[in-house]
């Protein structure tokens, strides 16, 4: 791991996943890295260079931690979405102290308008750790090589102690370069050109082309702890499910299918195998990939195991869903526990398609549609329960 602080904040260039720390002032406190080594202010998610009308150059931060706002950053992908500043009730949405929503629209306004030589660089930065510590995480550009114009900048309407609200959720593109030049950085933040553009910020001004920093992930098996809730709120969320089919493992298959959905968002078809019938597989499904007329559709098959923390689900259960999975098709185990160490790794190890969602999976599902307390979890299932 690459690491700068102190002094060198003051003269190194920005490394994609290198982490640039704090460090104690005079005075005893811990001073922000990001001040010596972009210039911007000490605290919040948008810190710019410039006016708010007119920035030379944009930081955004993100602990990628909150639960209502879940930034998320997808390293396979390039794919950073990354939401406003408006988080509470009371303000419109542009109304924000630190103006963050509005220099969301103006540089997305500049991207679709083709203004693209007007947009500040974009630089991500996530927490890492305690105290004030930063991994880089990219020079970044508005939008995505998937979305069209109507979909990278969209407000949201939330509602908080029965006050709606709305807030930008934005969709934007790591560029793939690996270093950004200091001296560039400080150029365009002074508002002047340089030389040392980064080829592929050059590329997307010049034609609006971008170049993602895509990195795909090696073979990947997860540990129980990776598999499993870590906070209380997230813990509290698949305790109600337990709870809720703790008794009745038939209900559960349709809670298993409606996740699948959320999952899969392009599932066209998913039927659920009647207890008395039930051959091994909880549900058979197709998924549409591709867009009309030219999508074709693959079958799979749904094994749903509504187990508790600690009982986890081992190679008896996968190699069960394995041996009924036919040709061209592949599986989907959800389960509220974790899949053991041995069944993971004969699914990787052997490249099973078979896709393996634990319960911090079915975390993430809940809160990607909005569920974020037992109530609202009560009420998710209560749903499921109504279309089932």
């Amino acid at each position: 791991m690459t690491f700068f602080s102190g002094e060198q904040l003051g003269q190194v260039d920005l490394i994609v996943d290198a982490v640039y720390a704090g460090y104690k002032t005079e005075r005893g406190g811990m001073a922000d890295p990001l001040v010596p080594l972009m210039g911007v202010s000490r605290q919040g998610g948008f810190r710019y260079r410039g006016t708010k009308e007119r920035p030379t150059l944009l930081v955004l931060t993100s602990n990628l931690a909150e639960a209502e706002w879940p930034d998320q950053l997808d390293e396979t992908t390039g794919t950073f979405i990354f939401y406003g500043d408006n988080r509470h009730p009371g303000r419109l949405l542009h109304d924000t102290p630190r103006f963050g929503n509005q220099l969301l629209r103006q540089i997305f306004d500049w991207t679709h308008l083709g203004q693209r030589h007007l947009v500040p660089p974009i630089l991500v930065f996530t927490s890492e750790g305690t105290g004030r510590t930063f991994r880089f995480r990219g020079l970044a550009v508005p939008g995505s090589p998937a979305l069209s114009a109507t979909e990278d900048l969209v407000a949201l309407w939330k509602t908080t102690e029965g006050q709606r609200f709305q807030n930008y959720k934005a969709v934007l593109t790591i560029l793939d370069e690996a270093v950004i030049p200091r001296a560039w950085i400080h150029s365009m933040g002074r508002g002047e050109t340089s030389g040392l553009m980064p080829d592929a910020w050059n590329t997307w001004v010049a034609s609006g082309g971008i170049r993602p920093l895509m990195a795909p992930r090696s073979l990947l098996v997860r540990s129980k702890a990776e598999q499993l809730p870590t906070t209380p709120e997230d813990q509290a969320l698949i305790d109600v499910i337990r709870q809720r089919y703790k008794d009745n493992p038939y209900g559960f298959e349709a809670c298993a299918g409606a996740l699948t959905r959320l999952l899969l968002p392009d599932v066209s078809r998913l039927d659920l195998t009647r207890p008395w019938r039930d051959g091994g597989r909880d549900g058979i499904g197709r998924l549409r990939i591709g867009r009309s007329p030219a999508a074709i559709e693959v079958d799979f098959a749904l094994e749903a195991k509504c187990y508790g923390a600690n009982n986890a689900v081992g190679v008896r259960e996968v190699s069960r869903l394995i041996s009924r999975i036919k040709h061209r098709e592949f599986g989907v185990l959800v389960t509220t526990s974790y899949v053991d160490r041995q069944a993971y790794q004969e699914v990787t190890d052997d490249g099973h398609p078979v896709i393996l969602t634990a319960a911090q999976d079915i975390v993430g599902l809940l809160r990607s549609v909005g569920v974020h307390t037992p109530a609202q979890a009560n009420a998710w299932l209560d749903g499921v329960t109504a279309g089932s």
